[in-house]
């Protein structure tokens, strides 16, 4: 068995209470303005940002360190092409056929159907795996912990990063995603978590009327 070797904590900052207090009111001003948009314009975002961003995402905590995800990052215009059509298949399955009533009845506000046009429109789709387990230098098999929660909390970090730096995202997952990973050539330990749209908002991008729970409602003090 591997011993733990610790190092001293690296780069932690304390502020005074003040200017706690004031970093996160403006971090939540900043993330308040976040919206999920739907159209998207095809203007080009530099690599080097996106490439950033998923940094960001890899200083996720993980379930033992393990770090089971994996970005894929899809700018080519026919691969873009061929997630839309194998995705607006699914899609349609699901608004016709699969989905309970109630179901659509909650999606009803947002105004979405089967049709995806920003899974080509938008410069960037990024398809986020969840690895169920990985390899180890001999090739042995490595058991994955909390796959799932980790690979949530880096999409999460995805996100944020993505909206700071003054991107739109969409997070779509259409049910089943196996297309994702056969369409990209991922591994058969990988299954794709979720699919994120990114670019610029469209000049005329609108979004749903809708308003988030306030503080008493989505947490409690003891």
């Amino acid at each position: 068995m591997s011993e733990a070797r610790f190092i001293p904590l690296p780069g932690y900052r304390e502020y005074p209470a003040a200017e706690m207090k004031q970093r996160a009111q403006a971090f939540f001003e900043e993330v308040n303005r976040r919206r999920t948009v739907r159209q998207f314009s095809d203007r080009p975002v530099p690599r080097g940002v996106i490439e950033q961003c998923l940094r960001a995402a890899g200083t996720a905590p993980s379930g033992a360190n393990r770090q089971p995800w994996h970005f894929v990052v899809v700018s080519d215009p026919d691969v873009k092409r061929r997630i839309r059509e194998a995705a607006e298949r699914e899609e349609h399955e699901f608004y016709e056929h699969r989905a309970p009533a109630d179901w659509l009845e909650a999606l009803a506000p947002l105004g979405t159907d089967e049709n995806k046009p920003f899974l080509e429109t938008a410069p960037y789709l990024i398809v986020i795996f969840a690895e169920r387990y990985a390899s180890g230098p001999d090739g042995q098999r490595l058991t994955n912990y909390y796959v799932t929660e980790s690979v949530g909390l880096a999409t999460g970090l995805l996100i944020t990063a993505l909206h700071h730096s003054g991107l739109a995202t969409l997070t779509h997952t259409p049910s089943p995603m196996g297309f994702l990973g056969e369409i990209l050539g991922r591994p058969d330990n990988e299954r794709a978590f979720l699919l994120l749209v990114v670019g610029h908002p469209a000049a005329d991008a609108v979004v749903p009327d809708i308003r988030r729970k306030p503080l008493e409602q989505i947490a409690t003090f003891r």
